[in-house]
């Protein structure tokens, strides 16, 4: 394996950063009502306009499943077991992030935040569509954490992949 330089590790890690956060950013804008909408609670999963009450079922079910298994992966993170987490995630993320910059760029991103205190989930969405990415089958989900060094959101977006699980495809803290 080749070793990276301080500088080049230091610029790996800030583009992983700045990718993580411009697809939480993509992500939140999901999730946000649009402007001049009244300030109720979020729903469970979003739901189209004159959707059935079938549909509706459907899709919190479908953010559910996505939930899940945002949940699970947060296990990973957690236990600081990088590699498993990158390993479980969709074939999207892996094709984007390579195991390497992961590896050197989560750490960063984790551990000035200390032990995992309390995690809460704040919200579920399901969506079809995501910007940046192919029409699919997707869940963001935003969970209130607690942390030994600090409080903060994560968000995870998962995608139903062709075999039909659920796997994160994004992830970033806010």
């Amino acid at each position: 394996m080749k070793l990276l330089s301080s500088s080049t590790k230091r610029s790996v890690a800030a583009a992983l950063i700045l990718s993580a956060a411009a697809f939480g950013a993509t992500a939140a804008a999901q999730l946000r009502a649009p402007r001049g909408a009244a300030s109720a609670p979020a729903p469970a999963a979003s739901q189209p306009a004159g959707a059935s009450a079938e549909d509706a079922a459907a899709n919190a079910q479908k953010a559910a499943g996505g939930a899940l298994a945002a949940a699970g992966w947060l296990v990973l993170l957690d236990r600081r077991d990088w590699g498993r987490a990158w390993e479980t995630s969709s074939g999207v993320f892996r094709s984007t992030v390579p195991l390497a910059t992961w590896m050197d760029g989560i750490p960063k991103v984790r551990e000035p935040l200390g032990k995992l205190v309390e995690r809460s989930q704040a919200e579920a969405v399901y969506k079809t569509t995501l910007q940046g990415r192919p029409d699919g089958e997707y869940a963001s989900v935003i969970f209130d954490c607690k942390f030994e060094n600090k409080q903060v959101q994560e968000i995870v977006t998962t995608v139903r992949e062709p075999d039909g699980k659920w796997r994160v495809t994004g992830y970033s803290t806010r």
